[in-house]
């Protein structure tokens, strides 16, 4: 099990390659960014666990990349180390004003490095800020962003559940199971690039639920989106047997249908609300509502 997912962003190949091959050896999923821009897009599509970024970059500094970072709502809690050459206290109170998380000076120790890495996950992980398997955002940031919406405008709250989840897990085992969870929260980003907003938030509070707020116009397409591709997605994770007769069979002779998304919606637009609770337990209602449904 990897250690967390690390995004480098430097544009010195070297240091960015010595850094790629020593986080890789501690165990750690790592990609490598040379441009500010590329680092943006590549956190629009699946989400780092961290971020280490030089504040010397070709196309922007360090410090926009750090501003637009945390502007986003599916950004803005990701831990950033800044890594400069540059040693000036300016520098570094500038770079924490952005909305870094710590900051080490070049040339570094990589032994530092590491340490402060792994303390920054922890960290992260340790206040329930986001999911180990997907990395997405969960208990606390789910809240606090739940509560901004008793403030917006012309929101949607989506409530989803994996259905059937359980007796896949129980047969395919927890590696396979994680894979589907993974799988899950790639596909709502890559609907959400595609037919949300920058600004939509997609959270993971439980084992088998997700959870996305979104301001796009079109939700009916979004939902119908989702659902068509976890329908067709799903089957790689089955083997051919089970894909064969539309579910595994259990030992008491039942067969547990195919795993499918269960969804709930709801929406500022058709209904005001006196507070967050009012919003989770009538989307879940209505994701109850809608596996009774499509059982």
């Amino acid at each position: 099990m990897s250690n967390g997912r690390i995004l480098i962003v430097e544009d010195d190949f070297d240091i960015s390659n010595m850094l790629r091959i020593f986080f890789t050896g501690q165990g750690y999923l790592v990609e490598v960014a040379a441009r500010g821009s590329e680092a943006l897009e590549i956190c629009r599509k699946k989400l780092p666990d961290l971020i280490v970024l030089d504040i010397m970059l070709p196309d922007m500094d360090g410090f926009a990349v750090c501003e637009k970072l945390r502007t986003a709502t599916r950004t803005k809690y990701i831990p950033i180390i800044f890594l400069t050459q540059r040693d000036e206290r300016s520098d570094k109170i500038a770079g924490l004003e952005r909305g870094a998380d710590d900051y080490i000076t070049k040339p570094f120790d990589i032994e530092e490095l590491k340490l402060r890495v792994r303390q920054s996950i922890t960290t992260h992980k340790r206040q329930n800020m986001t999911d180990p398997i997907t990395g997405l955002p969960s208990s606390r940031l789910i809240e606090d962003e739940l509560r901004t919406l008793m403030s917006s405008q012309d929101w949607s709250y989506l409530h989803m559940a994996i259905d059937n989840f359980g007796p896949f897990k129980d047969v395919y085992g927890f590696v396979t199971s994680d894979e589907v969870l993974r799988f899950t929260a790639m596909l709502l980003n890559e609907v959400v690039d595609d037919l949300g907003t920058v600004d939509d938030f997609i959270g993971h509070p439980s084992n088998d639920t997700f959870i996305l707020i979104t301001t796009a116009e079109n939700i009916q397409a979004l939902v119908e989106q989702i659902r068509t591709r976890f329908n067709e997605g799903i089957l790689s994770h089955y083997n051919f047997m089970d894909r064969e007769q539309g579910g595994i069979e259990l030992p008491n002779g039942d067969l547990a249908p195919l795993m499918k998304l269960s969804i709930g919606v709801v929406s500022e637009k058709s209904q005001q609300f006196s507070d967050i609770r009012e919003i989770t337990e009538m989307a879940a209602e209505l994701r109850r509502l809608d596996q009774r449904n499509n059982q």
